[in-house]
């Protein structure tokens, strides 16, 4: 069977790190989990440490300060590629992305190049966000959607996976964006360089332990990184 390693990446997540490991590991799919943590000063890694000693599918890369969640996914992507992974999963460690749904991403990759959990494929299925949030998501996705032209109703999705030899194919150098922005332009890029992509529908709950890494800095970002996906969509039609 084909392995997988789940990509968590973490900045004081010492409330969730080891229930989601756990639950993750609990699946029946051939997966490892690679944390990738930004020098928590809650201790997330000194958590993730013991549990290696316990569990051989529990891999760590610890960084040397809050870098970013891109930044964490292209190390962890590169480090997935490296190590022989097949396929490869980003997910959230504050159970956002429920670990239950990892088997119908993995199976799913057998006929698809990329999958992303949505929330807005059946309607808006995302729970414990106020109205004005779950307006703002789905309006945003509506106007990424019609600027890139990627057929994706999430395109900021951030539960997922993806053939690590479609990652072998992208240029992730070129990949800058942080939070929101690095979604649209991971399904940006795979879209348009032709592989195949299906969305499938999750229910999104906001997280239950924890602090939101949500900030005007992210939205206003993945702004002005649709813009200039926009601007590359319409360049290469000339």
């Amino acid at each position: 069977m084909n392995r997988g390693l789940v990509i968590i990446p973490t900045y004081n997540e010492r409330e969730n790190i080891e229930s989601i490991i756990r639950e993750v590991l609990k699946q029946n799919i051939p997966v490892d989990v690679l944390v990738v943590d930004d020098n928590s000063p809650d201790g997330t890694g000194d958590i993730v440490r013991r549990l290696q000693k316990r569990d051989g599918r529990i891999h760590l890369i610890e960084r040397s300060g809050k870098l970013g969640l891109g930044t964490a996914y292209i190390e962890g992507f590169k480090w997935a590629i490296k190590s022989g992974y097949d396929f490869v999963f980003e997910m959230d460690a504050d159970f956002s992305h429920n670990p239950n749904d990892l088997p119908r991403v993995y199976h799913a990759l057998n006929d698809f190049d990329l999958v992303i959990g949505s929330r807005y494929i059946r309607g808006i299925r995302v729970e414990n966000w106020p109205l004005s949030r779950k307006l703002l998501s789905y309006s945003a996705n509506l106007f990424a959607r019609f600027v890139t032209g990627v057929p994706v109703r999430d395109l900021t999705a951030g539960f997922k996976g993806i053939r690590s030899s479609v990652l072998k194919k992208l240029d992730l150098e070129k990949i800058k964006a942080d939070g929101y922005g690095f979604q649209i332009e991971i399904h940006y890029y795979t879209y348009w360089n032709g592989f195949r992509v299906k969305e499938i529908p999750i229910v999104f709950v906001d997280r239950r332990a924890g602090k939101s890494k949500m900030s005007k800095q992210i939205i206003k970002e993945a702004f002005q990184v649709v813009i200039l996906l926009g601007i590359k969509r319409f360049m290469r039609w000339k």
